[in-house]
């Protein structure tokens, strides 16, 4: 019961203020890495509104993988992807709706 207690309070702060990065809730963490969920929520008046989840690991180093679904649009869309860790560092993602929508994002990222 006191988990869901903090992930509640953790939902309300994190819907009532900006975040540049998405909202990641750990699960289970170790010296490996830590395996996290991080809902595609709304805020109401009164309540929260879950569209889809991604769920991933992130390793110590940056690096991650993760895979989700996106309930917001007519169709959910699923998607997966990774990313390496590092000063420099690559990402893939591939993602559909099984229909129409449906494609891949690629980047590099460096930290300085």
């Amino acid at each position: 019961m006191r988990n869901y207690v903090v992930l509640s309070l953790c939902l309300a702060a994190a819907c009532s203020t900006a975040v540049a990065d998405e909202l990641k809730l750990p699960v289970e963490s170790g010296e490996k890495g830590t395996v996290y969920v991080s809902p595609n929520v709304t805020s109401t008046e009164d309540s929260l509104n879950s569209k889809g989840a991604k769920v991933g690991v992130e390793r110590p180093d940056g690096g991650k993988t993760f895979a989700g679904t996106d309930t917001s649009g007519p169709r959910p869309t699923y998607s997966a992807g990774g990313e390496t860790g590092g000063k420099t560092s690559f990402s893939a993602e591939g993602f559909s709706d099984g229909k129409n929508n449906t494609g891949a994002k690629a980047g590099v990222k460096i930290k300085y």
